[in-house]
C-alpha cells in the first residue's frame, strides 16, 4: 500500500487554519445548495407532460443547460475540493517558504482557482453528456440511468479504468503531490493558476470515470454523491492502489451482474 508522503513544507498554524476554514466553508455551501436542490426536486409535482419533457422528448433550452451546468460546477466543488486540501496546504507551505526567501509569489487562492477551473470545464462536458443522454431517453426524470446497458457499461468502464496504469499514475500523484508541486513551483499568478490546472488534471485522470457513476446512481441522489465523494477521499488520502484494484474488480462484477437483471 502506498502511504502518503508527509509534507516537507510546513505551514504556520494560523495560515493552515484560515485555509481549511475557507475551503471547508466553500464545501459546506456547495453541499447546502445540493441539499436544497435535491429537496426541491423531491417535492415537485411532475405532470405527465413534464415527465415526457424531462425524459428526452425535447431539446434543452440555453437556460436549462446553464442551470444544469451550475449544478454540476457546484457539485464538483463539494466533491473534489475536499480531496485537494492536502495539495492546497502544500502549495501554501511552498509559497510561504518562497516568500520568506524574498521571492514574490501568487496567493494560494490562485492555485485553488486553477484547480476549480478545470473541474468547471469538466462540468460543462458532463452537462453536455447529460443533455445528450436525456434527449436519448437514457436518463429518468430524476437523472438516473433508465437503461440497463448504460448502467452496466458505466460500472464496467469505471471498473476497468481502476485497473489501468493511467489510474495508478494519477492516483500516486494525488496521494503524494509535494515533490511535483515543489519542482514546478514558480512565482506569478499565471504560474499558480497553471499549477492548479495541472494538479486538477491528475485528479481528473484519477476520477473522471468515477464521476460518470453519478449517472448510474443518480445525479441528484445525495447519498450516492456522498458515497462517491467518500470513496475518492479515502482512495486519495488514506488508501493505496490496492483499494483501486479491488474496487475495480467489484465494479466489473457488479456491471456484469446488472446487465443480467
Amino acid at each position: 500500500m502506498n502511504k502518503p508522503t508527509r509534507s516537507k513544507f510546513p505551514l504556520r498554524s494560523r495560515d493552515r487554519l484560515l485555509i481549511l476554514v475557507a475551503l471547508s466553508g466553500a464545501v459546506v455551501l456547495a453541499w447546502a445548495y445540493l441539499y436544497k436542490l435535491s429537496g426541491d426536486m423531491g417535492s415537485m409535482d411532475i405532470s405527465e407532460m413534464d415527465m415526457n419533457r424531462m425524459a428526452g422528448m425535447h431539446t434543452w433550452t440555453i437556460v436549462e443547460f446553464l442551470l444544469m451546468f451550475i449544478m454540476w460546477a457546484i457539485m464538483m466543488v463539494g466533491m473534489m475540493v475536499p480531496t485537494a486540501m492536502r495539495a492546497v496546504l502544500i502549495y501554501a507551505g511552498i509559497a510561504q517558504r518562497a516568500d520568506a526567501q524574498g521571492t514574490p509569489v501568487a496567493p494560494t487562492y490562485w492555485f485553488v482557482s486553477g484547480y476549480v477551473l478545470l473541474w468547471t470545464v469538466f462540468s460543462a462536458g458532463a452537462t453536455a453528456l447529460q443533455a445528450g443522454l436525456t434527449q436519448g431517453g437514457l436518463l429518468s426524470p430524476m437523472m438516473v440511468s433508465s437503461s440497463s446497458a448504460l448502467g452496466a457499461g458505466l460500472l464496467i468502464a469505471a471498473g476497468l479504468y481502476q485497473l489501468t496504469p493511467w489510474k495508478d499514475a494519477c492516483l500516486k500523484h494525488c496521494q503524494s503531490p509535494a515533490m511535483y508541486l515543489a519542482s514546478r513551483f514558480k512565482s506569478g499568478t499565471l504560474n499558480a493558476i497553471g499549477l492548479g490546472l495541472r494538479h486538477a488534471g491528475y485528479c481528473l485522470g484519477c476520477c473522471w470515470l468515477l464521476m460518470g457513476l453519478l449517472f448510474f446512481g443518480g445525479v441528484m441522489n445525495l447519498l450516492w454523491i456522498a458515497a462517491i465523494t467518500l470513496f475518492v477521499l479515502v482512495e486519495k488520502l488514506l488508501a493505496g492502489s490496492i483499494l483501486s484494484r479491488v474496487s475495480g474488480v467489484v465494479m466489473i462484477c457488479a456491471g456484469l451482474l446488472y446487465l443480467q437483471l
